[in-house]
């Protein structure tokens, strides 16, 4: 039981290792394992020159051994991960004097490079240095020349495939987090906002009623006819209050979509696509703005992956009951089947009483029209409203 805590404990991911990466994005943490495939070259050697028990021993000897080392380089922190590394390669050159195939040792050790935070110098002068000690024990042990000047340029080209994909993640996750603090900062300065509005609208006009309650509560016993006065003026400020209240909230812009399409511009921009859109549309119902938020962020998703688009555009007209939104790029165009993304544009109109029209033209983009009614709804809702003008009847009767 303690052997198996052990090991169970050594192959537990650092939180900065390849196989925690990998489980943040979804994936199994053992996804890098496929790569092992390509340990099929350790048998070159005896497939196309001749199988020998040496060959067969070290094997057997050394390939459990080289499984531990990768998978460790997949678990360990980043920093650690460069010992396994440089222990592959270790391995590869103490087999070489009897082990041909130890080459493939050599090769998976200088890609396994990539689990460790290092500068692309860095990385490189690595890989040059323990290429160089591969040919100088090459060169002693009298191997062909052919047979081993292809390691360096094998490596150094995988090195760079490699980066350059490593580089593109880390890219795609600070887009990513981008994109939720676009979304997360927007929300919080409506709030703000939100908050400091509703302060100056009532902060004043609370403590003004609030004095003329006192005052006609005063006034009750002596004067009844300036008490009813105080009590009038106070029902008129409230009346004034609740309609700026409503005017308040009837003026909330439209945060989901602000956020939605500056995140969305980002998106494009990583694409080297330019997004253009207009003004926002104000006062827009809870419902629309949040399933026409869900749109543009299908729609855009389509134009980043399918649309080979350098430029596209939102536009935004807006009338008393009606509300149309174009969305177009000068991409490929030619859409002739719906995709899901497609359908769960349509599917989202039809959802909020709209309609939904698709141009797209082959080499010529595509354009989605889409058209809401605005249904007609009060600032304010009915049982937040009502129950404040009855007791301000009440407080006048």
């Amino acid at each position: 039981m303690n052997v198996t805590t052990a090991v169970r404990a050594w192959f537990t991911p650092a939180p900065d290792s390849e196989a925690a990466r990998n489980i943040r994005k979804g994936k199994s943490p053992w996804a890098d394992a496929i790569h092992l495939l390509w340990s099929f070259w350790i048998l070159v050697g005896p497939i196309f020159d001749r199988f020998t028990w040496t060959w067969f021993w070290l094997t057997l000897a050394s390939y459990p051994i080289f499984l531990a080392l990768y998978a460790k380089c997949c678990v360990a922190s980043q920093r650690q991960s460069l010992i396994y590394a440089m222990a592959i390669i270790v391995l590869s050159l103490v087999l070489l004097p009897w082990y041909a195939s130890g080459l493939t040792y050599f090769c998976f050790g200088c890609v396994m490079f990539r689990t460790c935070r290092m500068s692309l110098r860095r990385y490189l002068s690595f890989l040059a240095l323990v290429n160089a000690l591969c040919l100088v024990e090459a060169w002693l042990v009298h191997y062909p020349w052919q047979a081993v000047i292809w390691m360096p340029i094998t490596t150094f080209i995988v090195a760079m495939i490699v980066w350059v994909e490593r580089t593109n993640d880390e890219k795609d996750a600070q887009l990513r987090l981008s994109h939720e603090e676009v979304r997360r900062l927007a929300a919080t300065t409506e709030r703000e906002r939100i908050g400091r509005d509703l302060h100056d609208l009532l902060g004043h006009t609370l403590s003004l009623i609030t004095l003329k309650l006192e005052l006609s509560r005063k006034l009750f016993d002596r004067d009844s006819q300036a008490a009813r006065r105080e009590l009038e003026e106070a029902e008129r400020v409230a009346r004034h209050a609740l309609a700026e209240v409503r005017a308040a909230v009837t003026g909330i812009r439209s945060t989901d979509l602000a956020a939605e399409l500056a995140s969305a511009r980002l998106l494009l921009e990583s694409s080297a696509v330019r997004l253009e859109y207009g003004s926002l549309p104000d006062s827009l119902p809870q419902e629309v703005e949040r399933a026409l938020a869900l749109i543009i962020r299908e729609a855009i998703t389509n134009v980043h992956r399918h649309a080979a688009a350098t430029e596209a555009r939102v536009r935004f007209t807006h009338t008393t009951d009606r509300l149309d939104m174009q969305i177009s790029d000068n991409g490929k165009g030619g859409l002739t089947e719906l995709g899901n993304g497609v359908t769960g544009i349509g599917e989202r109109v039809r959802a909020i009483g709209g309609s939904l029209q698709i141009d797209s033209p082959p080499k010529r983009g595509t354009r989605l029209s889409i058209s809401v009614p605005l249904r007609g709804r009060s600032e304010l809702p009915l049982s937040d409203a009502l129950p404040m003008e009855n007791h301000l009847a009440g407080s006048a009767a």
